[in-house]
């Protein structure tokens, strides 16, 4: 039987393990020590990059949100695209959520947190880039005018990153890590983005990969990514209408928070087309999966037929233009 004075040490001893049990969540860790941010991650939800209209702040009340919820499952199911379908590809995929993604519990209404109205800060230049890039991209003279992801070249919608959006399908994220490099295999398209931890140096800038040229270091346990480099084609995000220049420089940054959730924020710096930089934050949760193989639309197939189209088009108009 224990004496009082060592009950009391055996109960001092177990209110400090309750109490550091308590304290700030600590990532597993990897081989090299560093926090593991390995897993499978999805970032869906209904909260999009920029704030809707309607939303006058960052957050809503949870009344607020479970009214917007409901009537975006009312709208879901009740829209067909007149071939059986659903008309919104959300709500139709399967791992889809058709709730606002939650940061500190709270409902959230945009990913952009900087500037405060939730809004891209375009600036006349990076406008009219905007106005002119879905003709630029859908130019059906030959395969390699239309856009990347027809061509099945990039998920077009920025899942890939940088920075990784939230599309409407296909979104989830595969993180592996090793001491020199971190790969984020993305499910659209596959794409795969290598961030190498052991330089310094970004490419020559005349060399410009699909998903720019990423660097990455840690500071403490959050990976911090700089992205630069970035390839011409991939400038207009389809179908969220974003665009970031080539020059722009991309700084991401990952925390694992919780064992179900990975803290995602990033900064674009672009001169070229916004009045100042913007920030984003988000929270990826953690998904059993599987990624399933995205084939795209199998060899092209869809590209005979749109390139098809437009020579059936201009045939029309030329004989049009005869009688």
């Amino acid at each position: 039987m224990l004496s009082l004075g060592r009950a009391a040490l055996v109960i001092a001893l177990l209110a400090a393990a309750s109490t550091a049990c308590a304290g700030p969540y600590r990532a597993p860790r990897a081989a090299d020590g560093h926090a593991d941010l390995g897993g499978l991650w999805s970032s869906i939800s209904l909260t999009k990059l920029e704030r809707p209209e309607w939303a006058s702040a960052l957050t809503l009340t949870d009344a607020e949100a479970l009214v917007f919820e409901a009537r975006k499952l009312k709208e879901f199911a009740a829209v067909e695209d007149g071939v059986g379908g659903r008309d919104s590809e959300i709500g139709f995929w399967p791992e889809t959520s058709a709730h606002l993604a939650r940061i500190d519990g709270r409902p959230r209404t945009s990913w952009i947190v900087d500037p405060a109205d939730g809004r891209l800060p375009y600036s006349p230049a990076g406008l009219a880039a905007v106005k002119a890039m879905p003709s630029a991209i859908g130019d059906s003279a030959n395969p390699e005018t239309r856009n990347t992801s027809e061509r099945c070249l990039l998920a077009g919608f920025a899942g890939s990153g940088p920075p990784m959006l939230n599309g409407p399908y296909a979104s989830l994220y595969q993180v592996v890590q090793t001491r020199d490099a971190v790969v984020i295999h993305q499910e659209a398209v596959h794409q795969v983005r290598i961030v190498r931890l052991n330089t310094t140096a970004h490419l020559p800038s005349h060399m410009r990969p699909w998903l720019g040229d990423s660097i990455g270091h840690w500071e403490g346990d959050t990976l911090v990514v700089e992205t630069t480099n970035f390839n011409r084609y991939d400038a207009f995000k389809t179908p969220i209408g974003a665009y970031i220049s080539p020059d722009a420089k991309v700084t991401e940054r990952f925390s694992r928070v919780s064992p179900t959730q990975l803290a995602y924020g990033f900064t674009v710096e672009d001169p070229a087309t916004f009045t100042k930089p913007w920030r984003a934050e988000m929270v990826l949760a953690a998904t059993k999966g599987p990624i399933y193989e995205d084939a795209c639309h199998e060899g092209n197939y869809s590209l005979p037929g749109i390139l098809a189209g437009a020579r059936h088009e201009e045939a029309t108009a030329r004989q049009t233009a005869t009688r």
